[in-house]
């Protein structure tokens, strides 16, 4: 069990959360939800002891041990893999250490016996002799190679190294496990092993996260930060939304009555006050008008920003033809040989843990990248508009928002791109700011305000709904159910696929799969289960 009693956490004047009263049990799972700025990542950190409240403090069972995610990705570069892993059971990690330390020790004395006796009976009593297979089962649900599992972690690529410190925070069965974000980067294969290891944890688990889906699937329970406050709902993200949503009306529903009444009391009253045989009637009435209260309906400091793709031009039936695209990249053949041909209706989701291939596929579409062979021709009626999973080279420059944003807009007018950036939670004077210091949700959100300026028929997203809080996520995601022209796309977000495609294709080093069909439907069959068993 852990619980924060009376924690305030202030910076200066303002209060992040204050007086938050909450016990997490055992056999929970609860999902941090939030605005971006409410505090969830802080309120974790506070979790974890890495944070100091301002006031009140976190208590833990005592002989608990609490697990975290790490967020540094450079900070074991210099350990092994699989060391990396078990050093998440810290305790256990080092008496594996003193013992081989002890030895190996050439005077071997009745001292160091008395004390390898000691470490051995702890270390059986803590599982040591499956550590290593533990990790390796943990590493390979992950999608981690064996073959890098005795690599030093700096040999490994940013997203292998994420899928390492996750397995480092599962390993061991903690107590207490504190996950911040654990399915960025992580490819969907890996999402749906951590989905079903969450499912089956038997202990305390609390994660922030913006994937609906993943908190829909692995929670039990809801903490809603909004406005300084948390609120514990028990049940999922969806229940919260249903929860939180009826709780307004009811609210809403009560004031509306007692208004009614204090209309309906000061009728009366304005009406008897000066009347003899009546006053005792208004009198008590006055006091009855004093005892009502309405209840305070405040806003959400939530803001979904207003994401509407709208083409100038309607799609005819010739759309894209790909032919035998191949392309080598760093002496690997990511693209071999790959053909397809887009419809005018189709929303085509390109899924798999092979991303590399639909990003270089999607970056010679856009015409910035050329193939080694093959070809592909966009219809005379499309237009295109590219949204890049790396926008660095994009915001390089100091353009303020405004003038980067000018050559894309149909009015070149500084007060249409201002209101338009309004609409995109840019207010006041942000549209000044320098391109090049925006944070990530901020890039996309002019990334997305350029799209929809350019008024295309044909959309090319990689990756969209990377660094966006999960208000600006459910904005795209209805803005793309509702566009109708077409839509290449990438994403980790369960439910953005499943919403949005109508045609799923993996790209594979060994080939491609194409399927008309909904996303849960391509996961489940077991058609496609063998087909992507038969690549692999």
């Amino acid at each position: 069990m852990i619980q924060a009693s009376n924690v305030t956490l202030r910076f200066g004047k303002k209060a992040l959360f204050e007086e938050v009263n909450i016990k997490f049990t055992e056999g929970n799972c609860y999902g941090i939800i939030g605005a971006n700025g409410a505090g969830k990542s802080t309120f974790l950190k506070i979790l974890s002891g890495e944070l100091e409240p301002t006031q009140g403090e976190i208590i833990i069972t005592p002989g608990e041990r609490l697990s975290v995610l790490e967020q540094d990705h450079f900070k074991y570069d210099d350990c092994l893999v699989l060391d990396t892993v078990i050093m998440g059971n810290q305790r256990l990690y080092d008496i594996m250490k003193e013992k081989d330390a002890i030895y190996a020790k050439e005077d071997f004395t009745e001292e160091d016996g008395i004390r390898a006796s000691e470490l051995e009976a702890d270390f059986a009593t803590m599982n040591g002799w499956e550590a290593e297979s533990d990790a390796a089962t943990l590493l390979n649900g992950l999608n981690i190679d064996t073959e890098l599992h005795y690599k030093q972690m700096s040999e490994l690529s940013g997203s292998e190294k994420v899928k390492v410190l996750l397995a480092r925070a599962l390993f061991g069965n903690p107590d207490i496990l504190l996950l911040d974000e654990p399915t960025n980067h992580l490819d969907l294969d890996a999402i749906r092993w951590l989905e079903e290891f969450l499912i089956n944890f038997d202990n305390t688990i609390i994660v922030v996260s913006h994937d609906r889906y993943f908190l829909n699937k692995v929670c039990t329970h809801t903490v809603d930060i909004d406005y300084a406050k948390m609120q514990l709902y028990a049940g999922n993200y969806d229940f919260w939304y249903e929860s939180s949503q009826l709780m307004i009306k009811q609210m809403k529903e009560a004031n509306k009555k007692k208004e009614e009444k204090i209309k309906e009391l000061q009728e009366f009253i304005q009406r008897f006050s000066a009347n003899a045989s009546k006053s005792k009637q208004a009198t008590s009435r006055k006091r009855a008008l004093e005892k009502i209260e309405l209840d305070t309906l405040r806003p959400s400091s939530r803001k979904y920003p207003y994401v509407d793709f709208k083409p100038d031009r309607e799609i005819g039936n010739e759309v894209l033809t790909v032919t035998n695209l191949s392309k080598i990249i760093d002496g690997e053949k990511v693209l071999d040989n790959v053909s397809f041909t887009v419809g005018h209706d189709d929303k085509i989701a390109f899924v798999g843990s092979y991303g590399i291939a639909a990003t270089t596929l999607f970056q010679i579409l856009a015409g910035e990248m050329e193939p080694d062979e093959g070809d592909y021709k966009w219809g005379i009626t499309t237009s295109q508009a590219y949204f890049p999973k790396d926008n660095t080279k994009d915001f390089a420059g100091t353009d303020t928002i405004v003038d980067w944003l000018m050559p894309y807009s149909p009015e070149k007018d500084a007060t249409y791109v201002r209101g338009f950036l309004g609409r995109m939670l840019f207010s006041g004077d942000d549209g000044l700011k320098k391109v090049n210091v925006l944070s990530g949700g901020e890039k996309v959100r002019v990334m997305l305000s350029k799209m929809m300026m350019l008024g295309a028929n044909a959309l090319i997203m990689d990756e969209p709904t990377n660094h966006l809080d999960m208000e600006s996520i459910t904005s795209v995601n209805n803005g793309l159910i509702k566009f109708p022209g077409i839509v290449l796309f990438t994403s980790q977000d369960h439910q953005f696929i499943q919403t949005i495609a109508n045609r799923i294709i993996e790209l594979t080093p060994n080939g491609m799969i194409d399927k008309v069909t909904t996303y849960d439907e391509y996961l489940d069959s077991d058609e496609m289960a063998r087909k992507r068993q038969a690549l692999s």
